[in-house]
């Protein structure tokens, strides 16, 4: 289906463009949202005459998202999860969830504005863009912990899931003189092997 388009949409085009899109695309998003007229004679001569109309609340909308961006840019928020001693989580973070965190913090923001690929999995510290136009974006830093202490201590820099925070120092030791000894088998046998050979 050909659409004129009502707004800058990624990876799509610019506003008053047609384009071809998929069927379900122009006939479940495109349309009903406002973004996009049918392209025909009759839409086509509407847009020219909205056009002015169009680029003023585009530009007011740009405008808009560019002052919530310079407030959302860099934030951090803590999260709070249950997780593994590995620091896999029980569950997953998704767009959803970071939406529903950020407009609980007062940003206007919904969960189609959240790019993220694939839901979050692991403690840490995750960074996450947030798409508040199509020409304008931001980006968050999402600290996700099993405590707020260990919320505190991954923003201090400090790991969380590595042999130390899961087995504590001491038995790190341990686990690499056992690491050690294994190699130093490994390496007895190999020289007996060349020598025979």
């Amino acid at each position: 289906m050909e659409v004129i388009l009502l707004e800058r949409i990624a990876r799509l085009g610019q506003l008053g463009e047609t384009v071809r899109v998929k069927d379900g695309y122009a006939r479940n998003y495109l349309l009903p949202t406002g973004r996009a007229l049918r392209s025909n004679e009759a839409n086509r001569a509407r847009f020219e005459a909205q056009k002015a109309q169009l680029i003023a609340r585009n530009e007011e909308r740009k405008s808009e998202a560019q002052a919530i961006a310079k407030q959302l840019d860099g934030k951090r928020f803590v999260i709070v999860r249950s997780a593994g001693e590995t620091g896999q989580l029980y569950g997953s973070v998704s767009a959803r969830d970071i939406a529903e965190l950020i407009r609980n913090e007062g940003f206007s923001i919904n969960r189609n504005s959240v790019e993220l690929n694939l839901p979050i999995k692991l403690i840490g510290l995750h960074t996450v863009a947030i798409a508040l136009h199509a020409e304008v974006e931001a980006t968050v830093e999402l600290n996700i912990a099993r405590s707020q202490e260990e919320a505190d201590r991954q923003a201090r820099g400090e790991t969380l899931t590595s042999a130390d925070a899961i087995y504590g120092a001491d038995d790190e030791d341990e686990i690499l003189e056992e690491g050690e000894e294994e190699a130093g088998e490994d390496g007895e046998a190999e020289a007996e092997a060349d020598e025979r050979a």
